[in-house]
């Protein structure tokens, strides 16, 4: 089994950290579950400049090391590491945070996953020809049986794995949303999503 994982918002904290981040930078007060948008600028009532300065100091190493895992993904992911399963780690982040976010991951007990950095966003600072950023060219020679994702944004990234199972990690900015076809299941939590692969984990062996 080749499993997709999304960094922010799937095994990271990263909006509860932005949403105290628009308080003490702009004193713009959205809590967590009044995020609506995943357009960020939009969310927090942000003009460009500051939406800039937002994103630079939100992308810091010593920020990005701050976020907090959220619950369960570093045991679940290591259970299917356990089982034998690949599992790719495939970020919007830029390849410039590809350091901290590296050590944040093995830090979290997560050392057997590979990283990617993928251009999903046309951003400038990524690296071509590294090991570890993609492009979309790239990217779209990848397969994968499951995809752990949040965003709403990145579902057009999944059109060409047609039997893709997308498991979207339930956030504010996606309840609205409306999947693109029956491969999209809703999960609440990490154990949701383990429960939905345990038919994919080799039994129990007696002793």
């Amino acid at each position: 089994m080749k499993t997709y994982v999304d960094f922010d918002d799937c095994l990271c904290e990263t909006a509860r950290s932005f949403s105290r981040l628009a308080v003490e930078m702009f004193e713009k007060n959205v809590p967590y579950e009044d995020i609506r948008y995943f357009d960020l600028e939009k969310s927090f009532g942000l003009n460009h400049e500051q939406f800039e300065q937002f994103m630079i100091r939100g992308h810091e190493p010593e920020v990005l090391l701050s976020y907090k895992e959220t619950p369960g993904a570093s045991v679940v992911i290591n259970e299917w590491i356990d089982c034998g399963h690949e599992v790719s780690i495939i970020t919007g982040r830029p390849a410039s945070t590809y350091e901290p976010s590296r050590a944040w991951l093995d830090h979290h007990g997560l050392k057997n996953v590979r990283l990617y950095c993928l251009n999903k966003y046309g951003r400038d600072s990524f690296l071509k020809g590294s090991e570890f950023s993609l492009e979309l060219e790239d990217y779209y020679k990848m397969t994968f049986d499951y995809a752990v994702e949040d965003s709403p944004k990145a579902f057009k990234f999944f059109d060409h794995n047609p039997n893709l199972k997308v498991l979207v990690f339930d956030r504010p900015w996606n309840r609205e949303c409306e999947f693109p076809n029956r491969n999209y299941k809703r999960c609440l939590d990490w154990e949701s999503i383990r429960q939905c692969l345990l038919p994919l984990q080799p039994p129990a062996t007696m002793s």
